[in-house]
């Protein structure tokens, strides 16, 4: 029996085998070591930091759970596919009539997207397809009116509210003189002027005399937006004119105006509506909903049909329109959040 007192030969030691020159097995228990204090240093579930989020970015996320904003883009899209393929709604010729087998013919609810399905007018033509071919006048209209009283009026706001003094003071006036006129009874004056009232025309007289809501937004959100730190850091570290305007200041000061545009737009298709409705603004051949409704009040009483579905088409389009535009003004606006 050995003695306990005897000491351990070298050869069953295990700390008297390690070379002190062995490197393959330092590198290993280097390697050991720096996994255990790499695993007791980091955590098992790290809480990864959330990336920072534009205005935009917090805009966008909340239209995305918002179901109003679903619903009125599903209608906008589709609206806008009727306008420029109508041919995929219906292969009825829109200005074909027969007042001999379809003067005033119900509906019948039976043939879908066929030209009968909503009818006949007073003139033997399918409701159906004009409502469908109406679709393009309307929307052209609304979105090139939108587009041009923007940049009319976002120009004229940015130039007002940024140089501020003499030149705010006459654009102001000559806003405040816009004001002043109505905008169906001035776009009545200035269509009597053209001798053949197309799309286009409608589209000038409305733009000429409705850019200045915009540029009155426009010029508050630029004073505004140009009181900020960063504007006026800029402005000290040397940025010109322009670069402040168009990089610093048009960025930050147009939600508001999106948001007013984009309600603007309805109200653009129903004033052509009501202008193609007196007799002034478009008129046959062009097919357009005001001009439906128009020649529809001579049959009401007879026919009621005739008026309901392109006078619906275009309340459903401007509901639309207004719903997507209240949708992205409590998006943009972080005090209805």
């Amino acid at each position: 029996m050995p003695d306990r007192n005897e000491p351990i030969p070298d050869d069953h030691d295990p700390l008297r085998n390690i070379n002190p020159t062995d490197s393959d097995h330092l590198d290993y228990v280097g390697q050991q070591g720096l996994a255990v204090e790499q695993e007791t240093l980091i955590e098992p579930d790290p809480v990864k930091r959330e990336q920072a989020r534009s205005l935009w970015g917090d805009a966008w996320r909340d239209l995305r759970r918002r179901p109003i904003f679903l619903v009125s883009t599903v209608l906008i899209v589709l609206l806008i596919l009727i306008a420029i393929f109508p041919g995929l709604f219906t292969s009825t010729d829109p200005r074909a009539s027969d007042l001999i087998n379809n003067y005033l013919r119900r509906p019948d609810w039976t043939d879908f997207f066929g030209g009968g399905w909503f009818g006949y007018d007073g003139q033997g033509r399918s409701i159906y397809a004009r409502v469908i071919y109406g679709a393009r006048a309307s929307i052209t209209v609304g979105i090139c009116v939108t587009l041009a009283v923007t940049l009319l009026g976002g120009l004229a706001g940015m130039a007002a509210g940024f140089f501020g003094g003499w030149s705010d003071a006459v654009i102001s006036r000559i806003t405040d003189i816009f004001f002043g006129i109505p905008l169906l009874l001035g776009a009545l004056v200035l269509l009597n002027a053209f001798s053949v009232r197309t799309v286009w025309s409608v589209v000038i007289a409305l733009a000429f005399l409705g850019w200045t809501q915009l540029a009155r937004v426009m010029r508050g959100s630029v004073i505004t937006v140009k009181q900020s730190d960063y504007v006026v850091a800029g402005r000290a570290l040397g940025a010109g004119t322009s670069r402040l305007m168009f990089r610093h200041i048009l960025p930050n000061a147009i939600a508001p105006v999106i948001v007013v545009a984009t309600i603007a737009l309805g109200g653009y298709i129903t004033a052509e509506a009501t202008l193609s409705f007196l007799g002034i603004g478009l008129q046959d051949p062009t097919i357009s909903w005001g001009v439906d409704i128009s020649s529809a009040q001579k049959v009401i009483r007879q026919a009621p049909f005739v008026l309901f579905f392109p006078a619906a088409a275009l309340s459903i389009t401007v509901l639309a329109f207004i719903m997507m535009g209240d949708a992205v003004r409590d998006a943009l606006d972080p005090k209805l959040r």
